[in-house]
């Protein structure tokens, strides 16, 4: 079993992660580890939208000769 611990949320929370996990026939845990993972993915999209600064285009135009 891998290691565990305890956050705080609302109970609120609590009762939507339960009820999430219960819908997709997983544990909260899995549940938990999912939204991470998608909000680490949507903060990369987001890193990923920036316009390239002009250096960056510059080296991207290069010739690679």
């Amino acid at each position: 079993m891998s290691d565990t611990t305890t956050i705080r949320v609302s109970r609120a929370t609590r009762d939507a992660l339960n009820d999430l996990a219960a819908r997709r026939g997983e544990t909260v845990i899995e549940s938990v580890s999912r939204a991470v993972r998608l909000l680490e993915q949507e903060a990369i999209g987001a890193d990923l939208a920036v316009p390239l600064r002009d250096d960056e285009l510059a080296w991207l135009d290069a010739d690679a000769g």
